[in-house]
């Protein structure tokens, strides 16, 4: 049975482990956890840090030295870090500043090196390292003074044709392979390193495709980057994900080709209509159209029928033609509608593609987007004010006069036209 005495040291105790995890007490950070921590001496090979764990944290001096071998930090400073693993001997935390960039301490630089990538490859760790040349399949990268391989397929997302470039770029990666089987220093003395930056271009590649997927709503008008045209559409770059402007989405009036609207490096304001899972991904499908007036909002008011206007054939149906009549705006000329008194078998026996022409309005009806025309009613339209206006001019130059001839002769010309 539990005394007064010992429920009084439990409180004692639990209130004193809580006051060491305030104070800082609290569990030390895993390897690849950053850090942060304020510099409490400066060592011969060593700067120790607080970074508030239960141990304290040791970097490097080489790390924190300028050209001339000077420290740039000093006591109370701040510095941040990367924790790569933990020291047996002096119990103190393995922090690096630029993990994989510099050497190691004293005389056991390569030893700290090869655990630094022996910590990097089991926990995940991103190394820096600077392409020293180009062999056969990929780069040699110099990583802690240690030698390290990457293979030309994982040294970008895409395939380099050419790795000349990369010799002497300093760049991260990650340790893909890491075979010590001689204890310290595989096949000819070192270890078997196998690095990969596209493992890293590629987790970068996803979390800017989450962070931009949570600012993506349905409904919201962004702006992008058009990085590629096709046949159907365009995809857009909207700041690590693309969307697909749909063809039938660009404009109101239709589009036969989207590289008459928009090319690759086009900056763009869209809607965003969708955003579906399919197969596992992210679809987004995006418009501009939604952003324009729509023409067929006040067509009535615009076009009422009876209304004689001019438009241009876009296409020939068996059963019509279509002509638009304003942007955005387009309406169907029946079959039966294009001659007066003639049978059409097909409108191309009356009109052609890219033709200009007038028709009346016959019918208008917003709500299923349809215009009804007539070509032949706008003829015989046309036919009976100029017979109207012989008749007008006729009489204004023959008042008085008798005779009805040359009236009736005018009227057969004005009807032939």
């Amino acid at each position: 049975m539990v005394n007064g005495d010992d429920k009084d040291f439990g409180a004692i105790l639990a209130e004193f482990e809580r006051q060491q995890e305030a104070s800082g007490g609290g569990k030390d950070p895993k390897p690849g956890n950053r850090v942060s921590g304020r510099v409490i001496s400066i060592g011969e090979e060593a700067v120790f840090l607080d970074v508030g764990a239960k141990s304290d944290a040791m970097v490097a001096l080489a790390e924190l030295t300028d050209e001339e071998g000077e420290p740039t930090v000093a006591v109370g400073d701040t510095v941040e870090g990367m924790v790569t693993g933990h020291d047996e001997a002096s119990g103190c935390l393995m922090v690096r500043v630029r993990p994989g960039a510099g050497g190691g301490m004293g005389a056991g630089g390569s030893e700290i090196a090869i655990e630094e990538l022996s910590q990097a490859h089991t926990h995940g760790i991103p190394v820096e390292g600077v392409v020293s040349e180009v062999v056969k399949g990929g780069v040699e990268v110099t990583v802690s003074g240690l030698r390290a391989f990457c293979p030309i397929s994982q040294l970008e997302l895409k395939y380099v044709e050419d790795a000349a470039a990369y010799v002497g770029r300093r760049l991260t990666f990650r340790v893909v392979r890491f075979e010590d089987s001689s204890g310290r220093g595989g096949r000819g003395g070192r270890p078997n390193v196998v690095l990969s930056r596209r493992d890293l271009l590629e987790e970068e590649e996803r979390q800017r495709r989450e962070e931009a997927l949570a600012k993506l709503a349905v409904g919201a008008v962004v702006r992008g980057t058009v990085t590629s045209v096709t046949s159907y559409g365009a995809f857009v770059d909207l700041g690590g994900v693309e969307g697909l402007l749909h063809v039938s989405e660009m404009a109101h009036e239709r589009v036969e080709d989207p590289a008459e609207l928009t090319a690759a490096g086009d900056v763009v304001e869209v809607k965003v209509l969708s955003i579906e899972e399919r197969e596992g991904q992210k679809r987004i499908s995006l418009s501009r159209r939604a952003l324009e007036r729509d023409p067929w909002d006040d067509v009535a008011e615009r076009f009422p029928a009876g209304t004689t206007v001019r438009g241009r054939v876009l296409r020939l149906e068996p059963y019509g033609a279509f002509v638009r009549v304003a942007p955005g705006l387009e309406g169907l000329v029946h079959v039966s509608e294009l001659a007066p008194g003639r049978r059409i078998a097909h409108p191309r026996e009356v009109v052609e593609l890219g033709q200009d022409v007038e028709v009346k309005v016959l019918s208008v009806d917003p709500e299923k987007r349809r215009l009804a025309l007539s070509l032949a009613a706008a003829k015989v339209a046309a036919a009976d004010a100029a017979e109207a206006q012989i008749k007008e001019e006729y009489a204004e130059r023959h008042e008085g006069a008798g005779g009805f001839g040359s009236l009736a002769s005018a009227f057969q010309k004005a009807k032939k036209k």
